[in-house]
Formats: C-alpha cells, structure tokens, sequence
C-alpha cells in the first residue's frame, strides 16, 4: 500500500472569525479545500480502510465525521466486510427524537448529530466500531461523542472502539486520555506537536469574497438520487451503488463534452463522495482531465504568500440553506464543472454559477438535487 508523509497530507492555513483555533489544517488529497486527481484522493482513503480492515476485520459499523470526513468514512468503510454498516454525523436536520448530538468544541459550527434510530441493532451485529475524521488533534469530539451514545446505548462500552484519521496529533497525555475511554489511535500520518496557532500568525489573509451579480444560473440538470448516508447505508452498496451511478453517466458526458476536455467535479459540503467516485469514472475510463473538491461551510483566509494553501475564496449562499455561507476556495479556469450534491436551492445555484463564470467555466453540470 502507498506511504503518505507530512509533507504530502499537510498544509497550514489560517481560519478566520473563530477565536478557538486559529489554524486548519488542509490536505491537499483530501479533495475538500484544494483540487485534486479523484483517484490520488480515493486512493489514500482506501488506504487508510484497508489499514484499519486488517487490524479490525470484525467491524461492521464505521462512523465518519462530516462535513470534511463524509468520504475518507464511505471509502474507509467499503474496505470492510458487506454487512459494514456506514454512517456520518451531520449538521443537517435529522428525524425528530432519532439523533444524539454532541459538540465539536473547535469547529466554526459546533453542533452536530449522529443518526442512531437503528444504533442498538447496528451495535447487536459489530465487535468493533470505527470512527473516522480527516485529522485528530485532542480525541476530545470523539469523547464527548462517545460519551453521548453510551449514555443511550450502553453496549457501546462492550466494544472495541477505534479512533482513525489521515493525520493524528494527539499528545501522549491525550492519547492515555482516549485509551482511559477506551479507544485506541489509528492513522496515516503521525504529526509532530507544534504550535499551528504560532505557526500560521505570519499569514496576513483576507476574507473570501462574495460573488459577482448575475442574473441567471445556466446549469444543466441531470436528476440522480443519491444514498442518504447519514441516515446510515450498507458500505459496500453505497460504494457499488456510487460507481454504478457514476457509470451510467459516463456515455452522457462523453457525447457533450471533447475527448481529454479539462474538467471539475465539485461536491457540496457533506455530499463529497458521489463527487469523487464520478471524477474518479471520469478520470479513469472517460479519459478527461479531472480535479475534485467541494464547497464547504469553513471560514479560511485567503492570502498570495507562496507557501500558503488558499490562494483564493469565495463567500457563496449555501446550497443547502440559503440563509447561511458557504465557501468554494482555490477555483481555477476548467472546460466544464459538474456539481454533485443531494440538495441544491436557487440562489446557492445562482452564486455558484455566477462565480464559474467569472472562470470561464461555461458548460456547467448539476448532477442529483434540482434547484
């Protein structure tokens, strides 16, 4: 399997309006916050799954953290055997009385709940549960989740329980307190304990902006239903569901657009991995150049210097909620963007398209929620 460093899963980049935690910590196969080749992205969650399914063959519940985590938890998960079951946190309305929430004390938006109508039945059938966030610096989220659940559901504690991310910089005081819970560390890459919030005090970063009026969007739907993973899936069908989907557009996109043309699959917020298994079809039996990221609900700096990761941002209305912000950073010039999420209102739409213009973006794709 392919060895991951620091220096290839690890860029600083510095948060604004949020007194908690003055950095972020940005991935740039992670296929969020910069664009990346789907397959280079696909390839390091699927590392990290086959890692954890060699260690932990039993497990048949994985937890991924949203938004930033929903695919490495679905690639992660698949590695598993097929009666895994896979499901992601969310900042989205969830059924009344089916959800525990918990606090994610650092994040710009520290609120989140986990689907767990069916918990009880999903603990029943697993030895082990994973649970899988892009990077893990204190355990403390995952404590507090834990503490949550086991509240309602007391099996939790009968389990082998598993903390896994790309990148883990949790303190040797931090990590006794995770094994004091019981849950053991997993990772890819292991981080030094540095002072990021120092480190990123050099940057002097601006505030992404809003977009250009327009007075139209011009985007071409293509209706597609999507699994609801936060409501919890088998890992394996979402997967297989994923790729079949992804296949079945193949034909359409290689009729409109040229051979090899330049082209963007962006995901939205926690709908990221459809995006990354369409660029990765695309990428690999379309043969067209394909980048992968998302929009996302975290406020980052933008700042020219070199060696700073978001060179450039957008303020946009939300596609899921109009009346809150969300953030497109590191656009470049493409022949085509294809927009994969489960929901996309009007005037995130609108946003959206106004900014591709700006990029010459000019055929533009919606692919799943119609506006």
């Amino acid at each position: 399997m392919p060895h991951y460093t620091i220096a290839d899963t690890l860029r600083l980049a510095k948060r604004i309006h949020n007194p908690k935690r003055s950095y972020l910590l940005v991935n740039p196969l992670q296929a969020k916050h910069m664009p990346v080749s789907p397959r280079k992205a696909l390839q390091m969650m699927q590392t990290l799954g086959k890692t954890l399914a060699e260690e932990f063959p039993e497990a048949a519940l994985v937890i991924g953290f949203a938004e930033t985590a929903t695919a490495i938890g679905a690639m992660a998960a698949g590695c598993f055997g097929p009666a895994c079951v896979y499901v992601h946190t969310t900042r989205e309305p969830l059924p009344e009385g089916s959800a525990v929430e918990f606090q994610e004390e650092h994040s710009h938006a520290v609120e989140q709940v986990l689907y767990c109508a069916e918990m009880e039945d999903w603990l029943a059938r697993t030895p082990a549960v994973i649970f899988v966030d892009d990077e893990i610096s204190t355990g403390q989220t995952l404590i507090n989740m834990v503490d949550q659940i086991t509240q309602r559901f007391p099996a939790l504690r009968e389990k082998r329980l598993a903390a896994a991310s790309i990148l883990n910089r949790v303190s040797p005081e931090n990590e006794a307190r995770l094994a004091s819970a019981g849950i053991l560390s997993r990772y890819l890459v292991k981080l030094p304990p540095n002072d990021y919030n120092q480190a990123v005090q050099r940057f002097a970063v601006s505030d992404p902006v809003p977009p250009p009026e327009s007075s139209s969007a011009v985007w071409e739907h293509i209706p597609v239903t999507f699994c609801k993973p936060q409501l919890g899936v088998l890992a394996c069908d979402y997967v297989d569901v994923s790729i079949r989907k992804a296949e079945s557009l193949l034909p359409h996109f290689q009729e409109t657009l040229p051979a090899g043309a330049n082209i963007l699959v962006l995901g939205a917020e926690e709908c990221m991995f459809p995006g990354l298994v369409l660029g990765a079809v695309l990428e690999h039996q379309g043969g067209f150049q394909v980048q992968c990221h998302a929009a996302t609900r975290s406020p980052i700096g933008v700042c020219s210097q070199d060696d700073y990761p978001i060179r450039e941002g957008w303020r946009l209305r939300s596609l899921f909620d109009e009346g809150r912000t969300s953030y497109l950073y590191n656009l470049d010039r493409y022949d085509a963007v294809i927009l994969v999420t489960d929901k996309a209102g009007e005037a995130g739409l609108q946003d959206l398209s106004a900014v591709l213009q700006v990029h010459g973006c000019g055929k533009q794709f919606l692919v799943g929620g119609g506006g």
